[in-house]
């Protein structure tokens, strides 16, 4: 498995980016490829482990080392092979993923791990560029309908897995294109969306249906589409975003930051009707939530043009180095920086706002903020408690508030007649991932609640297996780790 001393000869290398100066100025991916020598070098950096834990990292169950084995030889369209049977898109988690199984790999304990992600990325990417990536629509049809509400990755990823099955699935959408936030949410420069637009042509030539502007509780009533399909899968995200209920959070240019970035993509799609516009141009900015939605934000607000950029976490500092209380192999906590970050933008830990200041015409003119400190008591949860003396009035004209989704909406549910758990997530067994209605299943962040793409497709995947299996008795659909072995 790749070249044995690999781990030892090559150090970690990853894609560089383009000058900031020279990438502010458009929403273009800004990375610079590797030469194919330098990616078989990376390749054969993975250290034919006794066991790959990357695997266990990877909510795909990603078959990591023989695709990295296949680069290190040169065999591109093998590796491509082995990544597709595991992952239906990984032009997207080769993008976006945080990559966990990067965070698993046996040679990160005391070294850099393989670029697992960076492969990734350039293994789908040298396959759509050969022509190896084309449509292969089933060989027979069952007489089977499934609707699959949501076109995120979740949604796409059980669309085609069915679609695979000989089943004939119709995907439903509400806004004008499929993609989810995958297109709504996600800047451009991070993925342009002719990435989404290349795969979705495939999935139309493969036979699936993509039904847009339609809006599933409104458009359509869930009565009817439980008469038209055999079974439908639920899978419209965590879309309700968490609120600062502060004073002044009604304030003109305190905004929701997932307003904020769709109305950026559809803008940059050369879409004109934009509503009310909100554009970051020489305002000073605070986006409040240091997640990966507030690093979009701030690279968003960058290309704007805005005077100044801050950025408010509400948590203390992490360190870039693992804690020790989160030892490998399981997900760090650690600071992580993105390309965003060093843009320009300056953070800030360990702080509240505490309120909101307008004008007399109700404009956001500033902000006020206090800083915290995490109290910790052995056997309780950290209580949160203001530092006294630290109140600090912010120059603000803009504030993205960027702190995570709350769960679903809860409109199309109550239609369907399903449980919702505590945070408005639809309950589905984790054994078939059906609800409590025969039928009707549920993946992706609207079951499972706010979380990565990569878990959004492994949801999708498994989802399918379960639908398949529910209207055909068996599937020979795979799970989690299996290779791809359609019925027909």
């Amino acid at each position: 498995m790749g070249k044995t001393t690999g781990f030892l000869e090559f150090d970690r290398k990853v894609e560089a980016y383009a000058p900031v100066k020279q990438r502010i100025k458009n929403y273009k991916e800004f990375t610079v490829k590797m030469p194919e020598s330098e990616l078989k070098d990376q390749g054969a950096r993975c250290m034919d482990c006794g066991i790959p834990f990357c695997h266990s990292g990877c909510p795909l169950g990603n078959l990591i080392p023989d695709f990295n084995d296949a680069v290190y030889r040169g065999k591109w369209e093998k590796a491509s092979e082995i990544l597709h049977s595991t992952n239906n898109f990984p032009e997207f988690t080769g993008r976006l993923c945080p990559a966990p199984c990067e965070e698993a790999c046996v040679l990160g304990i005391n070294e850099d791990p393989v670029t697992i992600e960076n492969i990734e990325k350039n293994i789908v990417e040298t396959a759509f560029e050969k022509g190896w990536i084309s449509a292969k629509p089933p060989l027979n049809r069952t007489d089977k309908k499934i609707a699959v509400i949501g076109s995120g990755p979740s949604g796409l990823a059980a669309a085609q897995q069915l679609n695979r099955a000989g089943h004939l699935v119709t995907v439903f959408e509400r806004d004008a294109k499929p993609g989810g936030l995958l297109r709504y949410g996600i800047p451009d420069f991070k993925m342009e969306k002719s990435v989404i637009d290349r795969r979705l042509e495939v999935l139309k030539e493969e036979g699936i249906t993509f039904k847009c502007n339609v809006h599933v509780g409104k458009d359509i009533m869930a009565n009817e589409l439980k008469q038209e399909f055999d079974a439908v899968i639920l899978s419209g995200g965590a879309t309700v975003r968490r609120n600062l209920p502060i004073e002044g959070a009604d304030l003109k240019g305190v905004v929701q930051a997932m307003d904020f970035l769709s109305q950026n993509n559809k803008r940059v799609d050369g879409i004109q009707d934009l509503g009310e516009e909100i554009k970051a141009t020489d305002k000073d900015v605070v986006v409040i939530g240091g997640g990966d939605t507030g690093s979009d934000c701030i690279g968003t607000s960058i290309r704007h043009g805005a005077n100044s950029v801050s950025n408010f976490e509400i948590m203390p500092m992490s360190t870039p180095e693992r804690p020790k209380d989160q030892p490998w192999p399981f997900w760090p906590m650690r600071l992580r920086t993105s390309s965003s970050h060093k843009e320009g933008a300056e953070r800030f830990f360990s702080i509240s706002t505490k309120r909101f200041i307008g004008d007399e015409n109700g404009n956001l003119k500033g902000l006020i903020t206090s800083e915290v400190e995490w109290i910790k008591t052995p056997g309780q949860r950290p209580q949160l408690k203001e530092v006294e003396g630290t109140e600090k009035e912010w120059k603000c004209e803009l504030a993205l508030l960027a702190m995570g989704f709350t769960g679903s909406e809860t409109t199309l549910a109550e239609q369907f007649g399903v449980e919702l758990d505590q945070r408005t997530n639809i309950k589905a067994s984790e054994d078939n991932y059906q609800t409590n209605i025969p039928g009707i299943f549920a993946a992706g962040d609207q079951r499972r609640g706010q979380s990565l793409i990569v878990w959004a497709i492994s949801e999708g995947r498994q989802a399918a297996h379960h639908v398949d299996k529910y209207l055909m008795g068996e599937s020979a659909l795979p799970l989690k780790g299996d290779g791809d072995l359609p019925r027909v």
